[in-house]
């Protein structure tokens, strides 16, 4: 079925072998940090080594990457038509691909969540564009990143894909690009690499030394005294038997039996150990300042009010300031990719998807947008339903306008008489 997507694409077999390396600066010998990096095995100066897939053991880092590329999948991605009057939503069969299934393999929650993953852990979100013999796209396909090769050949990039131990060769008009910031033409760094590289390492390293120092439970928090001078053998021997019987979980609460007037001595904490969880928590702000996440959303709260209009906007900014940095590319990569040179259709991220989650704060957002007395509207009832997943209502495209006739009420005609055959049902002591 790919092969027969492909059109006709052409394999290793009829094309130059790529060159590893090429799509970046040649790499000296003598250059320790670019030889490392260029196998993606570049340790950081806490010791672990961070990569795409190392950097995702830090718990920080997993939850703003789960963040940002679960709130993109989230949203609804309408496609529109431009109009005389503006633009109007269409009915086109890509909002399928968009929507639901880009791929048999993927549903689209499943294909925005990988893209923006692949794009903030490695620099660039990628899928193939499968069409048919018309040219018209039937697939979009995510590409791992990492079996990956991009080039620049006669001022167009070419990308070299291995599938099934087999390297394909696309187009740049057949391959979504989702490049991130520091995008040269060819390829983007990663926030890992770019900004929190250093931050990664630190988390990985006191979470890694935190698990040590708490392991088994055996803590060196307090020392046997020996009022006589034992030998190393003897020293050994005492050690090994209160291991045995003392450490682990199991043995924790078992009571010490003590000979030979031998005491405990409780040890106070070194600055070093009571240092350790302040550190991990400055990496979490850290890490999270890196991806542009507001730290309480990945459960930093100490420093931040949970109730009240500061996370409010803390939230909106996100949507504001993080979120559209990587929707609009995106919004414009499809444009052009999908629609090449066309005027009439394109796509846009429905923002207001974010709110559905506020039922106050979205019902005070829909009654401004319908307008009401010494207010206009700017959007119908039906629009609001169609957000709502409601069906149409007669009269509902109607938008509200506090001097529209339309909108108001008919005067009352003067009494011309009852009609005949009509009851009189006013009320003649109201005076009516």
């Amino acid at each position: 079925m790919l092969t027969k997507l492909l059109g006709g694409r052409r394999r290793a077999s009829e094309r130059v072998e790529p060159v590893l390396g090429a799509d970046r600066a040649p790499v000296s010998t003598g250059d320790r940090e670019a030889i490392l990096d260029l196998f993606n095995v570049s340790a950081s100066h806490a010791g672990p080594v961070v990569n795409a897939r190392t950097a995702m053991r830090s718990s920080a880092v997993y939850a703003c990457v789960a963040t940002i590329a679960g709130a993109i999948a989230a949203l609804p991605l309408p496609v529109y038509q431009r109009t005389a009057n503006g633009r109007e939503r269409a009915d086109h069969p890509l909002w399928w691909l968009l929507n639901e299934q880009p791929t048999p393999g993927f549903s689209a929650y499943a294909f925005w969540e990988y893209v923006v993953s692949s794009k903030l852990l490695r620099g660039d979100g990628l899928a193939m564009i499968a069409r048919n013999n018309a040219g018209q796209p039937q697939e979009l396909i995510p590409l791992p990143r990492g079996q990956t090769l991009i080039e620049k050949r006669d001022g167009r990039l070419v990308y070299y894909v291995e599938l099934d131990g087999d390297y394909i060769g696309l187009d740049q008009d057949d391959v979504l690009h989702f490049p991130s910031l520091g995008f040269d033409g060819i390829k983007s760094p990663s926030v890992i690499s770019l900004a929190a590289k250093q931050g990664v390492g630190v988390s990985l390293a006191a979470e890694e030394y935190a698990g040590r120092f708490f392991s088994n439970g055996a803590r060196p928090d307090f020392a046997l005294s020996h009022p006589g001078n034992p030998t190393r053998q003897q020293v050994d021997l005492i050690r090994e038997m209160w291991a045995e019987r003392h450490q682990g979980t199991a043995n924790r609460h078992l009571p010490a039996v003590l000979v030979g007037g031998m005491e405990v001595k409780e040890l106070t904490m070194s600055a070093e150990d009571s240092q350790l969880l302040e550190t991990r928590k400055w990496q979490v702000v850290d890490i999270a300042r890196a991806f542009g996440v507001p730290p309480h959303m990945i459960g930093e709260t100490e420093k931040s009010s949970s109730w009240g209009t500061g996370i409010e906007q803390m939230s909106i900014g996100f949507v504001r300031w993080t979120l559209n940095r990587h929707l609009k590319p995106i919004e414009q990569e499809l444009n052009r990719k999908l629609w090449p040179r066309s005027a009439r259709y394109f796509v846009e991220f429905n923002r207001e998807g974010l709110m559905a989650g506020d039922s106050k704060a979205e019902a005070e957002y829909f009654t401004k947008a319908l307008g009401g007395p010494g207010a206009q509207g700017y959007m119908t009832v039906n629009e609001v339903r169609r957000i709502k997943n409601l069906p149409p209502v007669e009269g509902g495209d109607i938008l509200y306008r506090p001097e529209n006739a339309s909108n108001a009420q008919p005067p009352a005609e003067p009494d011309q008489g009852q009609p005949e055959g009509e009851e009189d049902l006013r009320d003649p002591q109201r005076g009516e």
